[in-house]
């Protein structure tokens, strides 16, 4: 079970979509797949792999907007669900368990956001400000769509915006805040910690 199971999981990312809200159906039936899957069923849990990848790209993308990341996220959660397993017990509830891996995951990949693509996408949309010198582009305006970006103050949400999704560097995102880089790191641990705190509270 092992090999296809991780191998199957980038393909499990690409499904349609479901919706995110966990009935208490859902909770049961993905209970009693994770234990026949941890005796071996390998059928049941491609089954609920399928099940919670869509469950988890649609929680996603509902509280970070559609971002370049969250495929990736999706896909290392459902590794990360396949290597933690074995600790899930029947006699507790499946989401708290799940969600504590979407939640740890989530905000780590938030963390670890910056390329040479999302700079090179940064740096045109930097090109492209107006005169005026307009702070967000239509652009940044619709990478911060999601419910959880939108609940930041929107200090946070631009520091977060420029650096984690645009990819700019703190020093290209203190000048374009007109902020010193010290600030922008300040703002950016702080949004996340809010983040975190959001997520947490939702899935509590």
């Amino acid at each position: 079970m092992e090999k296809s199971a991780i191998t199957s999981m980038a393909q499990l990312c690409r499904m349609p979509l479901a919706s995110e809200d966990v009935s208490g159906n859902d909770e049961e039936r993905w209970s009693a797949l994770m234990v026949s899957a941890q005796s071996g069923n390998e059928p049941d849990y491609r089954f609920l792999l399928g099940e919670l990848s869509s469950c988890i790209s649609r929680y996603l993308y509902r509280r970070f907007g559609a971002h370049h990341f969250i495929e990736d996220c999706v896909q290392e959660t459902l590794i990360a669900i396949h290597q933690a397993r074995h600790t899930y017990d029947a006699r507790r509830r499946f989401r708290p368990w799940l969600f504590a891996i979407v939640r740890h995951k989530a905000i780590d990949m938030l963390r670890r956001q910056r390329s040479q693509q999302q700079l090179a996408t940064a740096q045109q949309e930097l090109r492209m400000t107006d005169a005026a010198g307009q702070n967000i582009s239509p652009m940044e305006e619709d990478l911060a769509q999601g419910q959880l970006l939108l609940s930041l103050s929107p200090q946070y949400r631009e520091a977060i915006t420029l650096t984690k999704i645009l990819g700019l560097s703190n020093a290209e995102a203190a000048a374009r805040l007109s902020i010193s880089e010290g600030a922008v790191k300040v703002r950016v641990h702080r949004a996340i910690s809010k983040l975190k705190q959001l997520l947490e509270a939702e899935t509590a």
